[in-house]
């Protein structure tokens, strides 16, 4: 009896370690399936990760291409414009075009290649290998916008020109017409030359820029009626000459410092090295004036004395002023524009009555 409880005794022992074993083992399985399943699910994340990491890069690569040409549209189109203004020749412009069109095919050529390095790159690891760390080490990001990789381009807002003015001159008293004038119209004539630098005012636009410089200012008078100019005490006068005249011109030249403010619109172009604005086929006009100083006075006349041709350049005071300041302003299409000048201080000091030269003409802004 004892020996039989005892077999079962041992019988339920082994049944109930048969039990033990068994889920030991059933759980052994859920868990290694279950490890494996995240296993595989972790690799499918990280391989979902990694392709779509290619794919963005593969995008990036139609960015490259489509920004340049889209740069080298707008270079090619800044050719033609300097080209239509006969700033260059036509063969000028097509090494320009040839030359612009070799440097952005360079340009695709070497950021696809870091694009594609970029890509091995991801393709060989197992993990993201494409921490923030890399990205500091990559020259091309594509994906930045437009206009925070122009914060470090370079944006000239100063620019230098030439300036060339030529005109009609003249000199009248207050109140008087051109009709009364002293001085022949179509032969006094003024010329104007010197070096300006035009700045734009704001950040973001060209619509206002500021223009200085500095230019010599050569204004000539032709008088009427067989006259010349005489120093009388500390008057110039003008009186007639005792012999006939071929030629009577009196000139005073300055040395002047203008200021204008220069208003207009301008087409922006942005290239991968720079922002630039530029006012081809743009109408300006400018407001503003100039002060100087006189840099001397000279009559030239031309007359025949006993047969014989005599030319006399006489060099005096004349009581001219030595600060000049007056008022100009212009207005134009691209190089050329229409230029007028007055100079409110008189042209002689000490006369009853001042008189104040004015000129008119055409100004060239050659840059």
């Amino acid at each position: 009896m004892g020996s039989f409880i005892n077999q079962s005794q041992t019988s339920k022992q082994e049944a109930q370690n048969q039990i033990i074993m068994r889920t030991i083992i059933v759980y052994l399985v859920v868990s290694l399936f279950t490890f494996s399943m995240a296993n595989a699910q972790e690799d499918d994340f990280l391989k979902s990760e990694k392709e779509e990491k290619i794919e963005e890069l593969e995008e990036k690569k139609e960015e490259i291409i489509e920004q340049e040409k889209e740069l080298l549209k707008e270079e090619v189109e800044e050719i033609n414009n300097r080209l239509a203004e006969g700033k260059i020749t036509l063969e000028k412009a097509d090494n320009l075009k040839k030359e612009l069109a070799e440097k952005h095919a360079l340009n695709i050529d070497n950021k696809i290649a870091i694009i594609d390095n970029k890509i091995a790159l991801v393709s060989r690891n197992e993990s993201d290998a494409i921490d923030d760390k890399y990205e500091d080490n990559w020259s091309v990001r594509i994906g930045e916008s437009r206009k925070s990789k122009m914060e470090f381009r370079d944006e000239r807002r100063t620019y230098s020109e030439v300036v060339v003015a030529f005109g009609l001159n003249n000199a009248l008293e207050e109140g008087q017409s051109l009709s009364d004038s002293e001085f022949k119209i179509g032969g006094s004539r003024f010329f104007e030359i010197g070096m300006a630098w035009k700045t734009r005012v704001f950040q973001n636009s060209n619509w206002v820029r500021f223009k200085y410089g500095f230019s010599f200012q050569f204004n000539g008078l032709k008088p009427t009626d067989n006259r010349y100019f005489v120093e009388d005490g500390e008057l110039t006068v003008l009186e007639e000459f005792p012999l006939d005249l071929k030629k009577s011109k009196f000139r005073v030249d300055n040395l002047v410092f203008p200021v204008h403010f220069e208003f207009g619109p301008s087409k922006k172009v942005e290239t991968e090295n720079s922002v630039r604005f530029y006012t081809y086929d743009k109408l300006k006009f400018g407001l503003g004036g100039y002060a100087g100083f006189n840099l001397g006075e000279r009559q030239k006349l031309k007359y025949k004395e006993d047969g014989d041709k005599v030319k006399e350049k006489l060099k005096n005071n004349y009581n001219t002023s030595d600060f000049v300041y007056g008022l100009s302003g212009y207005v134009g299409v691209n190089s050329m524009a229409l230029y007028a000048k007055y100079d409110l201080s008189p042209l002689f000091t000490d006369n009853p009555v001042d008189q104040h030269n004015f000129s008119l003409g055409l100004r060239f802004d050659l840059d």
